[in-house]
């Protein structure tokens, strides 16, 4: 990453480039990452190709203005840390669905984080809503955050009865919200290339949730979120009141997209109808 690139990241965060890896400096950086670059997933309704490469996933967020879903958010944001003199790792994950089943391998992608002060935090600005800030990976107990009461907890033996690594305080992590697990994490570090394949089934498969709807949705300077599905603008404010409307025209929704989440697109994305013998 050049310091061309990291400038422009920074500024597209609205920041000032750091002098140090902190801990503190990480929690700044990874929430003004939710409040001004959205989770969304677009590019799969406008048949923009979805490529996991440094450059491709930088010039989507600074030049481009976009957002993207976990891996080209996470993948961006990894990248940026690791230029600011972060160590950062990508862990795989999978993520727990409404019934508590798990997901395909290489589901999700999340960053474990080594800071100049000696700490080692799990961050994650791709998961929509989710923590504000980032979580301690070797904290057991609640952490509290704006978003929620998170626990980070050793996993329990998956579906194929397996926990994960062999050896002590290498097993399966499981990321817990209010109480509901979220994702499972392994803690063996991949690299991006890794995640190519789960990014081209969430980018194709009718089974995936990303090509049955539409999402582009951001954390707001007050706590709150507004979210855009499809026509449907929800804004939900930080004490959890929410308010929905429907866009009625295509200006609406392209001047929604462009004034609340910073995004220029010449047409209205609408859902495609994925291949189903794909």
């Amino acid at each position: 990453m050049t310091s061309v690139q990291i400038d422009a990241y920074i500024r597209r965060l609205g920041l000032t480039r750091p002098p140090r890896p902190t801990s503190e400096t990480l929690r700044e950086l990874h929430l003004r990452h939710l409040r001004t670059v959205p989770f969304e997933n677009l590019s799969v309704h406008l048949g923009e190709e979805v490529t996991l490469e440094e450059k491709r996933l930088l010039d989507k967020v600074t030049e481009a203005r976009r957002g993207g879903f976990c891996y080209e958010l996470n993948g961006a944001f990894g990248t940026l840390l690791a230029a600011l003199g972060y160590e950062v790792e990508l862990l795989a994950g999978r993520v727990y669905g409404d019934e508590g089943q798990l997901g395909i391998p290489y589901d999700h992608l999340a960053l474990r984080v080594r800071t100049a002060d000696g700490d080692t935090w799990l961050a994650d600005v791709g998961f929509g809503a989710h923590s504000h800030w980032p979580l301690a990976c070797a904290e057991r107990g609640e952490q509290d955050d704006p978003g929620g009461s998170f626990r980070v907890v050793d996993a329990g033996p998956d579906p194929a009865g397996v926990r994960g690594g062999a050896a002590p305080g290498t097993g399966d992590l499981d990321v817990v919200r209010d109480g509901k697990p979220q994702y499972r994490l392994e803690t063996r570090p991949r690299a991006l290339g890794d995640f190519a394949a789960g990014a081209w089934w969430h980018n194709t498969s009718p089974r995936s949730h990303f090509t049955r709807s539409l999402v582009c949705s951001r954390l707001t300077e007050d706590g709150g979120r507004i979210t855009l599905s499809g026509r449907g603008l929800k804004t939900t404010t930080v004490d959890g009141t929410q308010e929905t409307r429907e866009l009625e025209t295509d200006e609406e929704v392209l001047t929604v997209y462009r004034e609340r989440f910073g995004i220029e697109l010449s047409r209205v994305p609408t859902v495609r109808d994925p291949d189903p013998d794909r």
